[in-house]
């Protein structure tokens, strides 16, 4: 059996964009030849071919090659005609089947801009994506291409509907504090943890009011302290929590039952800065611990996974404008990240990306956590 049979498996119901007489190259010879040259540092379509040339001694022990290897047309033609939400269907679909149980996970829904694909000369936006991610399984879990004429709101819900979500805290940042959506998360049977901003100015006005109040009434609020240091800074946060039972409008949103207040400080040399953030929680207020918790750990994929993908995988720099080519490039390298993260290694993923370049068996490993992590 070819080492990324059981990733390709649930893409089988993919439908090839091709017509049938220019259907040279198997579309399951094109996913694999590009999963493996995304994996070993392929960032374009040049590459994924000069990588399969590099490579065709160890592609024809797994795939059938007696067409040849497709040209750089070929997968550029293909990726940007296949259709991105079946495409990215099959990947959740694919990940779901790693962990056989999803609950108590931390969800961290966040969106993300490639600003290379922005069209000017035709008059088309760049490419943002709504992608979730598993804070305790390291996964990225899904993505969604936001429409042209849409925006964070109406993708969000349809990441959520393809999720196995039952036990699990979700989070999100203002865009996705709406009222609909914390019932789509309650429905699922998951709990939230949603920045509030402005653009919900009378919950967010009340919350201030109340947090200031709380300052004489220190009775009404759960605390909880929390220093970390490293890479040259020091950061404090204090969450507080408090309940919303004064709150009159708190039978607008989906079983909500805290606040949050956040208050940061941060050592960078001699710089100090101050920041102060503000949540809504179904968890009760009691539980302050958690949803501190969950309030680092969206911090960590905003800034962890995004930053891999620009580091690692030099996303920002992707200039793919044709078609669907942009957002499944992208789902491309969520699934390399998603392999690469569980090797055994130290060294970082664009370390590991290469490594898998130069080494077929360390490849091969990649490959392999397709079935287990």
């Amino acid at each position: 059996m070819s080492p990324t049979q059981p990733l390709l498996q649930h893409f089988s119901h993919l439908k090839d964009p091709r017509v049938k007489r220019t259907q040279l190259y198997p579309l399951e010879n094109i996913l694999t030849i590009a999963i493996c040259a995304v994996i070993c540092g392929a960032e374009n379509w040049t590459e994924i071919e000069d990588f399969a040339y590099a490579k065709e001694e160890f592609f024809s022990q797994i795939i059938d090659l007696s067409n040849g290897i497709p040209s750089h047309d070929t997968f550029g033609r293909v990726f940007a005609a296949l259709d991105p939400r079946a495409f990215a269907e099959g990947f959740t679909a694919w990940v779901q089947t790693l962990v056989s149980d999803w609950s108590d996970d931390i969800v961290a829904i966040d969106g993300k801009t490639m600003r290379r694909s922005l069209d000017k000369a035709n008059g088309k936006a760049a490419v943002h994506l709504v992608s979730a991610f598993s804070a305790h399984n390291r996964l990225v879990l899904g993505q969604v291409k936001v429409g042209d004429k849409s925006n964070e709101i109406t993708a969000i819900p349809e990441l959520l509907k393809r999720l196995t979500l039952s036990g699990c805290l979700v989070t999100l940042d203002a865009m996705g504090c709406q009222r609909k959506i914390t019932s789509n998360i309650r429905e699922a049977g998951a709990d939230y943890v949603l920045s509030l901003k402005g653009n919900q100015r009378e919950l967010f006005d009340d919350t201030q009011r109340y947090f200031d109040w709380c300052e004489n009434h220190p009775e009404k609020k759960y605390l909880h302290d929390d220093t970390d240091a490293g890479h040259g800074r020091v950061e404090r946060r204090v969450v507080e929590t408090v309940d919303v039972e004064w709150l009159a409008s708190r039978g607008l949103w989906a079983d909500m039952q805290s606040l949050v207040r956040v208050q940061s400080e941060r050592h960078v040399g001699e710089q100090i800065s101050h920041e102060t953030r503000y949540f809504i929680s179904s968890l009760p207020a009691r539980e302050v611990e958690r949803i501190a918790h969950a309030v680092r750990a969206h911090w960590q994929v905003e800034n962890g996974l995004h930053w891999c993908l620009d580091i690692a995988f030099s996303e920002d720099q992707q200039r793919m404008r044709e078609g669907n080519a942009a957002s499944n490039m992208a789902l491309l390298s969520k699934i390399a990240l998603n392999l690469l993260k569980h090797t055994k290694s130290k060294v970082g993923v664009k370390s590991r990306r290469k490594r898998a370049g130069w080494d077929n068996a360390f490849l091969l490993q990649a490959l392999g956590k397709a079935s287990s992590i």
